[in-house]
């Protein structure tokens, strides 16, 4: 009888020390496959001095949870942020270029000024809750986004002064299963602020660009087929060479837009009526 609550004892013992142990590495949070702890980078940048760029570049940080951090302008280069939480992260100026930034939580995560040249965003966590609130939006303004590849919702976001210059907002991401509800179908870009961005070549075929401002932005050879442009505001816009075949343009604003006899699949799109000149 002593001897099997002894055993018990044991067990409980074990189990115990196991708990705690999960609990101890749930607090650390670390990720099988990443090169650091939460810790571990909290305190490099913690311990940065004024100027210094902590360097991850191309170090795997796959589902670490670095929400709320302020990165320092931190050198993330080709690194892979798979997973990654960056809710309310502070990654202004930080060098993100050819990243992988695919499942990502970007809610209200600030990206001005980043360098994020190559990179890929596919489907990542941009709001909070089911209401999509696009104040959860993370901010882009004065990114580098050049040749970016995004497979995305991304309503509400700040891309004012970006540059996105061959940025590819195609419908479909390469890879099995694409237009399921893994995939979404087409990128969403809904209320979006594009004012002042270089949109040159970028290619938004098939996405839904309602109620974006994309005043005095650069949309020199832009790919605008079958794109929703309803209500969006392209006052001053640069539109040469642009292709809006099967775009629908109703409601939106084309005054001032230079370019527009240049523009390619004019007599296909849609709605070309209904848009203010």
């Amino acid at each position: 009888m002593a001897a099997a609550v002894i055993r018990q004892m044991m067990v409980c013992a074990l189990v115990l020390a196991a708990s705690a142990a999960g609990a101890e590495e749930a607090h650390e949070n670390v990720s099988p496959d990443a090169d650091f702890t939460v810790r571990e980078i909290t305190q490099q940048l913690f311990e940065a001095k004024p100027g210094e760029r902590v360097n991850f570049a191309g170090r795997d940080l796959t589902y670490l949870d670095l929400s709320g951090l302020d990165f320092k302008q931190a050198r993330l280069a080709r690194t892979d942020l798979y997973g990654v939480d960056f809710t309310g992260a502070d990654l202004k100026g930080a060098d993100i270029s050819n990243a992988r930034l695919d499942r990502a939580v970007l809610i209200r995560t600030d990206l001005s000024g980043a360098n994020l040249r190559g990179a890929t965003i596919f489907r990542p966590t941009i709001y909070s809750d089911m209401q999509n609130s696009h104040a959860d939006a993370p901010v882009f303004a004065g990114a580098n986004l050049t040749g970016i590849r995004v497979q995305a919702d991304l309503s509400g976001a700040d891309f004012r002064g970006a540059d996105l210059t061959y940025a590819d907002f195609s419908p479909l991401e390469a890879r099995p299963g694409q237009g399921t509800l893994v995939t979404l179908a087409k990128n969403v870009l809904k209320s979006c602020n594009f004012s002042g961005a270089i949109l040159r070549h970028a290619d938004f075929t098939r996405s839904v660009l309602m109620f974006s401002s994309m005043v005095g932005a650069d949309l020199t050879g832009a790919v605008l087929a079958e794109a929703d442009l309803s209500k969006v505001d392209f006052a001053g816009a640069n539109l040469t060479g642009a292709d809006v075949t099967g775009a629908d343009f109703d409601g939106a604003n084309l005054a001032g837009v230079k370019g527009f006899d240049t523009v390619k699949g004019l007599d296909q799109a849609v709605n070309l009526d209904k848009a203010v000149r």
